[in-house]
């Protein structure tokens, strides 16, 4: 038993258990007055490598609700051939209809596709989450229009027939649930000092890396990130309509909000003097609610407001040591999944992880991706 925790109506459970391969997996129940929560922790022994950078990612995208009913979803149709997504599936189905209080989700099936599909991840050392999550993501939605793509051509060699105005190479890919849940869209905004004439170009994202500064907020973050920049000298602005490079101003706005925005807060930095990377503890408030201030004029409901749902947590000094936890919101509490430990913790608790305000090279508990929902 790793830990038994009780508060009030509360009541959470943990049980670890060794399987075969020294792979360790935690199944944590969560029993609340009027509701019952399966939860499942990922946790991989010694020998089976650093993998707590998957784990708190998992664990956060599980509690990210309409991304966790889409993989549900999925399990339910007809079986392909094995592949990350199936294999995600799998485990995400295991947990979801979990009927024993306590039990074992063995993840082996996942990390060994994962290791199979992608070298980089095939070892024992730490990794990066984000790089983690970009990866997975962007797995899953080609993995979809793969598949998309594989059934249209069968229908229409069922029917006897390749149109091929349908089968247009050039076409863009189409969007899936990942990029219906995930996929905002930002503009990006070019002025000409000379002639005043404006551009935009648009560019789709999955998640925004945003630089950090000390003793700040995210929304100051958000606000740097789309900070006017002045294109001069060796970079000025070649005008369309000038007809030759100008001075300009250039800024991003966000023109699509996504139904679940990911934030990547910018912590490692490379140091020059160390050569090498180092992390920028820096202190950095995130609220529980968050509304974009940085929107462009045609943007798409622009007063969404988004809550705080999950945040990855990144414990140590330097981007290939340390640790990772993740927090979670379940039934209007909270859970910080650490490993074999799982424990409620209060909203207010959640402060402990904005970082420090001192130097940056401290180690620190300190948020690393967070995940924010929209309530529309």
């Amino acid at each position: 038993m790793c830990l038994i925790h009780a508060d009030g109506y509360n009541l959470c459970v943990c049980v670890c258990v060794c399987v075969c391969v020294s792979l360790c997996v935690c199944v944590c129940l969560c029993v609340e007055l009027f509701a019952l929560l399966f939860v499942s922790v990922l946790v991989f022994a010694p020998q089976f490598g650093n993998t707590c950078y998957c784990n708190s990612v998992l664990q956060a995208l599980y509690f990210c609700r309409p991304f966790r009913e889409k993989i549900l979803a999925y399990r339910s149709q007809p079986r392909r051939k094995e592949n990350l997504l199936t294999c995600l599936a799998d485990l995400f189905h295991s947990i979801a209809n979990q009927k024993r209080k306590v039990g074992v989700i063995p993840p082996k099936k996942f990390i060994t596709r994962l290791r199979k599909e992608n070298e980089l991840f095939d070892n024992y050392m730490q990794q990066d989450a984000h790089e983690f999550l970009n990866y997975l993501l962007n797995t899953i939605a080609d993995l979809l229009q793969e598949e998309r793509k594989q059934d249209k051509t069968n229908g229409r060699l069922a029917n006897g027939s390749l149109d091929s105005q349908n089968n247009n190479s050039n076409a863009p890919p189409p969007s899936t649930w990942v990029h219906e849940i995930f996929q905002g869209t930002l503009t990006n905004e070019t002025r000409c000092l000379t002639c005043e004439t404006i551009s935009s170009k648009d560019e789709d994202f999955l998640d925004l890396s945003v630089d950090v500064e000390q003793n700040t907020s995210i929304t100051h973050c958000l606000r740097g990130f789309s900070n006017t920049e002045t294109l001069c000298s060796e970079y000025k602005y070649y005008c369309e309509e000038c007809r030759s490079k100008q001075e300009a101003h250039k800024r991003m706005r966000v023109k699509k909000l996504p139904m679940i925005l990911a934030l990547h807060l910018k912590r490692f930095k490379y140091m020059e003097q160390l050569q090498r990377y180092t992390k920028l503890s820096y202190r950095v408030v995130f609220p529980l609610e968050l509304r974009l201030f940085n929107t462009s004029g045609d943007a798409t409901n622009p007063e969404r407001l988004y809550d705080l749902v999950a945040v990855v947590v990144h414990c140590g000094s330097g981007p290939n040591r340390g640790h990772y936890i993740a927090i979670v919101k379940s039934h209007d509490f909270w859970l910080l999944f650490d490993d074999d430990i799982v424990e409620k913790i209060d909203a207010q608790a959640i402060e402990e992880f904005y970082g420090l305000t001192s130097e940056i090279s401290k180690n620190s508990e300190s948020g690393y991706i967070l995940f924010y929902q929209s309530r529309d």
